[in-house]
């Protein structure tokens, strides 16, 4: 089936209502485009799990904060559309902002406490809201689906698995593995803003979190040990500015007092103009 591009929210929903009625299961990919292999991942799993996959690509002004690069964000629609359909994307959906919000300022917004108070909320305070909102709003355009996300932006699919289960949204949240460069780096629309220099020291994050599973899998569960050891690698890099290191429950992304169970370890750190974020998992077992 070749790509269809749809820039109205009832013709996508049209579409999408007529193969669910045909008994077909739908896949949906939310982006905002500028799309690399880590979004093309996220696609061909939808298209091994489902028979029509919609994917999104709008960039929303309400999860930018007025100093950030909304302006500014990357973007290529001829070549997101090429990368879609090659990944087995159906139908993708390219609504502007008028079509998106078309009464003006939204007044209706949607927030989930706690959980997205800190780390990214802490930096960010309005983006977990606007976050919420627009992909509340493409749920309720995709309806009953699979909806995949990455697990680079962690904390947002905390969120959005919350989000979903708290106001019983008909879509299955699926997280999917972080997509890297040979060198480590996780792929991101915003590495595109690296000068060769910050390039090169921005892979720094996933030593960092390396670091800290070694210092795990020698023994560490005191939390702040574990951040200690992911600082100290930071600090040696002098082109890369750390936000936080954090290790974390990766349920409730609370710090606990000793480091159990299913376990998150994440960062985000400035490498010049972006804003990088990175995190792992692991399962400390605990012993008897």
């Amino acid at each position: 089936m070749a790509l269809d591009i749809i820039t109205t929210i009832d013709e996508t929903r049209r579409r999408l209502d007529e193969a669910r009625s045909d008994g077909l299961r739908v896949g949906f990919v939310p982006t905002m485009g500028f799309l690399h292999d880590g979004h093309a991942s996220l696609m061909r799993a939808a298209a091994g799990d489902n028979d029509v996959v919609m994917a999104s690509i709008f960039v929303n002004p309400l999860q930018f904060a007025e100093e950030e690069d909304l302006d500014d964000y990357p973007r290529d629609l001829e070549a997101d559309a090429v990368l879609a359909e090659e990944s087995g994307v159906d139908i993708l959906c390219v609504p502007d902002v008028e079509e998106m919000y078309p009464g003006g300022p939204v007044l209706t917004t949607v927030s989930v406490e706690e959980i997205s108070s800190r780390w990214e909320g802490a930096t960010r305070p309005t983006h977990f809201a606007g976050v919420a909102t627009v992909v509340t709003k493409l749920f309720n355009i995709a309806g009953p689906s699979r909806a995949y996300f990455g697990e680079k932006d962690f904390q947002q699919l905390a969120v959005i698995r919350r989000m979903v289960a708290d106001l019983s949204i008909p879509v299955e949240v699926i997280g999917c593995p972080i997509v890297r460069e040979q060198d480590g780096l996780a792929m991101s629309s915003r590495n595109s803003y690296l000068d060769p220099e910050q390039r090169a020291a921005a892979p720094v994050l996933r030593r960092a979190l390396g670091a800290g599973l070694a210092a795990i899998d020698h023994g560490a569960t005191d939390p702040v040990a574990v951040v200690r050891v992911m600082t100290g690698f930071i600090k040696e890099e002098p082109l890369v500015e750390l936000d936080y290191a954090a290790a974390v429950d990766a349920a409730t992304l609370e710090t606990p007092d000793q480091l159990t169970g299913e376990i998150r370890l994440m960062i985000a750190a400035q490498v010049g103009r972006p804003r990088l974020i990175d995190n792992v998992g692991a399962t400390i077992t605990p012993t008897s």
